[in-house]
């Protein structure tokens, strides 16, 4: 499964809309007002399906990812001098970023649950996910939300 999403131009809010290779309007991300990042992730008919939200008063950022109202993991950026890390405590699952931070896979064990490439000559962020089983798309997209509020929170 090929999903591909991009930062609406003018928005207050991040808001995203989630396309499949044909086009087609898979998810729809809306960002909320809150107290640190809060995404609320919506299927093509607008039925809610997960959220991602960031906890305040932490050092490093840190996201709990919701699957309707259901703990499903969290993510946290690991301080480092060179390489991102992320630590992603959720179905086992490992995160493993470039330099830049804008191509990462996320593993379980050997397996590519997933892997990114954000496109860097556009005027908003935009992100390419392979995802080879399309159970994993939602978790995956959620991870993804959360490094790059992660790293807007850091100021890049």
């Amino acid at each position: 499964m090929k999903l591909m999403f991009k930062q609406r131009l003018f928005s207050w809010l991040d808001s995203y809309d989630v396309f499949d290779r044909d086009g087609s309007v898979v998810y729809t991300v809306k960002g909320e007002l809150s107290w640190g990042h809060r995404l609320q992730i919506y299927d093509a008919q607008g039925e809610h399906l997960g959220t991602v939200q960031e906890k305040v008063l932490t050092l490093l950022p840190r996201f709990q990812l919701y699957l309707g109202d259901r703990l499903a993991g969290t993510i946290t950026k690991e301080f480092t001098f060179f390489r991102p890390r992320f630590t992603l405590d959720c179905n086992g699952w490992t995160v493993d970023g470039d330099l830049w931070e804008w191509d990462y896979q996320v593993m379980d064990g050997s397996r590519t649950v997933m892997s990114l490439q954000k496109q860097v000559w556009n005027w908003t962020d935009t992100y390419s996910m392979n995802i080879p089983q399309p159970k994993d798309a939602l978790l995956c997209l959620m991870i993804v939300l959360a490094i790059d509020a992660a790293k807007c929170s850091q100021g890049k």
